[in-house]
């Protein structure tokens, strides 16, 4: 039986007497491993600390983003010990690359001319601990605030460019409390803004749309049925994504103003239910096809979870609509698999719990695989969220723990 805890959800916990429209959910426990006395801890801040110094963020031709901080920090919150969170470094580390001096500083006066220029991942990162000294006095949240949040098209309108890396790895500056990985965040935020922002920025793209639910998984099965997209891509990949805004981006925001959030922390918790259910409930049983881009869509999600109650309130509701507008593209550009809710069967979980999940995880041939442990505890922390009464997430990490070998693309 489910610890009680799971039938508890955390999110009915808090009473806000807030009159913004905004989303109200508690915050994710955050683990202060700066200070931390113990050996764990003093290893995860160390190991972030050498990957800051010795890699870059953006590596392979500028193609690639650097997850290390993502798994390291997911396996030390599922208990990873610290001989665990070195062979995960270690291993990680030796695709990354060494850091690569940029075509000029970035400054004060011009940072926001080189935005989405990633040749400048080092000047940013630079100019952006430069004025953590300088002007913030090392608290890294002032950093952030005057950079992330600040001015007329703010970067973080922009989180979900570069398959919302940058939204990720927010998300664990939050949680683990760390100015390092906070600096890499506003430099990936930099360097792979794109048009993505402008859907927010720009007013005119919100307006009422021919189609209305308050469930995504409700709107995802409109769009697996449209046919307007029938035939648009002859194979799957997230080079699509340009392409079918150029060509089809009126079906896009058909769909992305479609979704309706009259209820914000119960239409997100239903987003949630959504990003799980594409990545586990999209895999017919025996075909073991995890798509790797899908994933994202689940460990965005989560980043969006771990943010909402630390960021200004206006930009909470619209955090979530970056979620669901990169969430529309990355399915239309991955074909539209069916999403079949009968993948996922509390019925077969056999008596598996939680602990049986962590150990695949941390101890498993997956060990080392940033996003399958990112997605195994974003699962996590989403039944804690919202309580799991009928054990679907349990039921979907155990079948993707127990069923994973290897991500499609």
């Amino acid at each position: 039986m489910a610890s009680i805890l799971s039938y508890v959800p955390i999110v009915n916990r808090l009473v806000t007497t807030d009159s913004t429209p905004s989303i109200d959910i508690p915050p994710v426990e955050v683990h202060n491993v700066e200070t931390a006395p113990e050996k764990r801890p003093r290893t995860l801040k160390h190991l972030l600390r050498a990957n800051h110094a010795n890699h870059s963020i953006i590596y392979h031709d500028l193609r690639f983003d650097n997850h290390l901080p993502h798994i390291l920090c997911s396996a030390y919150l599922l208990g990873a010990s610290d001989q665990q969170l070195h062979r995960i470094y270690d291993r990680e580390a030796q695709e990354l690359e060494p850091w690569k001096e940029s075509p000029a500083e970035v400054t004060e006066g011009d940072w926001r001319d080189f935005l989405g220029d990633k040749r400048y991942q080092r000047a940013y990162v630079d100019f952006f601990e430069d004025a953590l000294v300088m002007k913030h006095n090392y608290r890294w949240k002032g950093v952030v605030d005057e950079y992330m949040y600040g001015g007329e098209e703010p970067l973080v309108n922009g989180l979900i460019g570069g398959l919302g890396h940058p939204l990720i790895h927010l998300g664990y500056a939050y949680e683990v409390d760390n100015k390092e990985v906070a600096m890499e965040a506003l430099g990936l935020a930099a360097t792979q803004y794109n048009f993505f922002h402008k859907y927010i920025d720009d007013p005119s793209y919100s307006k009422p749309s021919t189609i209305r639910s308050t469930s995504p998984l409700e709107l995802l099965g409109k769009l697996a049925s449209d046919k307007r997209l029938d035939g648009l891509f002859k194979e799957h990949g997230i080079d699509n994504l340009e392409p079918l805004f150029e060509k089809h981006e009126d079906v896009v925001m058909e769909y992305w103003n479609a979704w309706t959030l009259d209820d914000p922390a119960k239409q997100f918790e239903a987003s949630q239910e959504a990003a799980v259910a594409l990545l586990v409930a999209t895999v017919p049983p025996g075909t073991h096809s995890y798509n790797f881009f899908t994933c994202h869509l689940l460990t965005t999600s989560h980043a969006v979870r771990t943010l909402i109650p630390f960021i200004p309130s206006k930009f909470r509701i619209n955090l979530v609509r970056q979620w669901w507008l990169l969430t529309i593209a990355v399915y239309i550009a991955m074909l539209r698999p069916k999403i079949d809710p009968d993948y996922i069967r509390p019925g077969d979980v056999a008596n598996k719990q939680w602990n049986h999940v962590e150990d695949i995880v941390l101890n498993g041939p997956y060990a080392t695989d940033s996003h399958f442990v990112k997605a195994v505890r974003t699962m996590k922390v989403a039944a804690r969220t919202w309580g799991d009464v009928h054990e679907r997430y349990l039921a979907a990490a155990v079948r993707f723990v127990d069923d994973f070998e290897g991500w499609t693309f």
